[in-house]
């Protein structure tokens, strides 16, 4: 075990899975996720290895045939992940966002036939929210749901899907005008609906079409794809919560959590980052001498632990906030900006302890430098987050004239 981006206050039982999830990643997870990666291949190996630990049913209650544990064990197990291949925290990720989705606003039949499925990993989630043509602005969705007799009917186009191809429910926010009259603000007239669907890539089922996987510059392996949806018709009982109107809500919900697990995928692949860099520092000899003992890379290394160890308390942080049952956007918000920000900034460092060779596919550190980028994005871009803190901050210290 690392010295850097320990926990402290875990119990033993957090602590074994820890142990057995790191033990994982180090004989299953890193000798194989270059060369995955580089042919952007699915590691079904490793998702069924998942699978056999019951990581797919890691935050699902004990109920339902998962494990019942906290966001805080999920977020280590997930930064834990992210260190070996960030691609494989990526898979659980979104199937997490929908399965928290589901715990906390499903209704019990819901609850009833999705759950224990997630839980042993039968059922696997994807979230979708974002669309073509509005970025971070969530209000100004189009895809539309209008309710016909015990169905609504569908319509629109979903962008930057993970899991898109591999997940069989989708959590798709759409635009459900139908008991809100207009000029209802639009965050109180979306629905996220329940969507069923096969895995593959086509028409998965009658009037939903998965077009293919984005090729990406990194985040390769996991699926990232588009959702059209054309007349696709979905059961009333498919709408979360069984009440329209609420959608927004459930998913900013979903995406705190969510913006725990970028923060955790960021400590992650820092983390690995500076394991590279300090090996291969002391390995590389110039002007007589390993790198590590020259000044220059001995303060190159002392900022990257600093931030490493910085980042990971902040997700931790956030986590417990989260777990305690109160408000954590603000929280969430600074670790995953934090967390994105430092590990870009330990990615760069440690590529340029690697000179040349870092710009060689045959080193690890090439991976990491494609793929860091991508936390800078998702959850939220880093000037979201500074919107979101900025705003928190001003309710908590609120001018009193």
């Amino acid at each position: 075990m690392s010295r850097l981006a320990q926990t402290a206050g875990l119990t033993d039982v957090q602590q074994e899975i820890l142990s057995t999830v790191r033990d994982f990643v180090d004989k299953e997870i890193i000798p194989v996720a270059t060369e995955l990666e580089h042919r952007d291949e699915y590691p079904q190996q490793i998702v069924d290895g998942l699978k056999e630990l019951g990581l797919f049913g890691l935050m699902i209650p004990e109920e339902y045939g998962g494990l019942g544990e906290s966001l805080l064990t999920y977020a280590l197990c997930v930064e834990e992940i992210a260190r070996g291949w960030m691609s494989v925290s990526g898979i659980i990720n979104t199937h997490f966002i929908v399965a928290y989705m589901l715990k906390q606003h499903g209704t019990q039949e819901q609850k009833d036939t999705f759950l224990p499925r997630m839980a042993a990993g039968e059922v696997r989630g994807a979230f979708s929210m974002s669309e073509p043509g509005l970025g971070s602005d969530v209000s100004a969705i189009t895809s539309k749901g209008v309710k016909d007799g015990d169905e609504y009917v569908l319509n629109g186009q979903k962008m930057w899907l993970t899991n898109g191809g591999s997940s069989t429910l989708v959590a798709v926010l759409c635009r459900s005008d139908e008991g809100h009259p207009e000029g209802t603000a639009p965050h109180k007239s979306m629905t996220t609906f329940l969507v069923e669907k096969e895995p593959g890539f086509g028409e998965v089922r009658p009037g939903l079409t998965i077009p293919g996987k984005i090729d990406k510059m990194g985040y390769k392996g996991v699926d990232t794809t588009e959702l059209v949806m054309q007349d696709l018709r979905v059961p009333a009982n498919r709408v979360l919560g069984g009440t329209t109107g609420r959608g927004f809500y459930q998913m900013m919900d979903g995406v705190e959590v969510g913006r725990v697990n970028v923060a955790a995928r960021g400590c992650g692949v820092a983390q690995r980052a500076f394991e590279l860099g300090v090996s291969y520092a002391q390995q590389r000899h110039t002007f007589g001498k390993p790198i590590a003992q020259h000044q220059a890379i001995q303060f190159k290394l002392a900022e990257m632990a600093t931030k490493v160890e910085a980042a990971h308390a902040m997700m931790v942080n956030a986590a417990r906030k989260k777990d305690s049952g109160e408000r954590n956007d603000l929280e969430a918000g600074m670790a995953k900006y934090l967390a994105s920000e430092y590990c870009k900034e330990v990615v760069e460092d440690a590529f340029r302890i690697h000179g040349g060779y870092g710009f060689s596919k045959e080193y690890e550190i090439e991976r990491l430098y494609r793929e860091a980028p991508m936390l800078l994005i998702g959850e939220g871009t880093a000037e979201i987050q500074k919107m979101i803190i900025g705003r928190r901050l001003l309710e908590e210290y609120r001018f009193q004239g």
